[in-house]
C-alpha cells in the first residue's frame, strides 16, 4: 500500500487510479486486478487501461489517516506488518516527544507496527464527480 492515491469510477466500476497529463489533456490510468477488455497486463495480477479523465464519472484523491499514541497521522506507506506514518499534528515538541524522525521542515515520520495504530480510515476527496 502506498498513500496517498487516487480512485476513479469508469464504466460503472471503481478502480485504483493515477492521473497523467498527456499533450495538455488529463488522462487517468485505471488499475485492475483481473483481465478486462482494453486492459493490458503490466505485472502478475495487475492490469492497466488509460482513459481520458472526461470519460470517468468520478475521481477521488484518497488518503489513509490514523492515530498513533493519541496523535494524528497520515499513513504514507505499508510494508508487511509495519506502517510508515507521517505526523499531521503540527506540534514539533510533540513530534519530538513521540520519537519521530524529522525528514524535512515540519515533516516527521516513523515506522510503527500496524497493531499499534488506532482509528485507521480512508478519506476520499472528490477531484471530479
Amino acid at each position: 500500500m502506498r498513500q496517498p492515491s487516487y480512485r476513479a469510477r469508469w464504466a460503472e466500476s471503481d478502480y485504483e487510479a493515477s492521473p497523467d497529463l498527456v499533450g495538455g489533456r488529463l488522462w487517468i490510468r485505471l488499475y485492475g486486478t483481473a483481465p478486462e477488455d482494453g486492459f493490458e497486463e503490466i505485472g502478475p495480477g495487475r492490469f492497466l487501461r488509460r482513459v481520458p479523465a472526461a470519460d470517468c464519472s468520478a475521481i477521488w484523491h484518497v488518503t489513509t489517516v490514523c492515530e498513533w499514541r493519541g496523535a494524528p497521522f497520515l499513513v504514507h506507506t505499508a510494508h508487511g506488518t509495519r506502517l510508515l506514518v507521517e505526523y499531521t499534528g503540527g506540534d514539533a515538541l510533540q513530534a519530538a516527544a513521540l520519537g519521530l524522525e524529522r525528514v524535512d521542515r515540519g515533516v516527521y515520520r516513523r515506522w510503527v507496527r500496524r497493531d499499534e495504530v488506532m482509528a485507521m480510515k480512508e478519506k476520499a476527496v472528490p477531484v471530479r464527480t
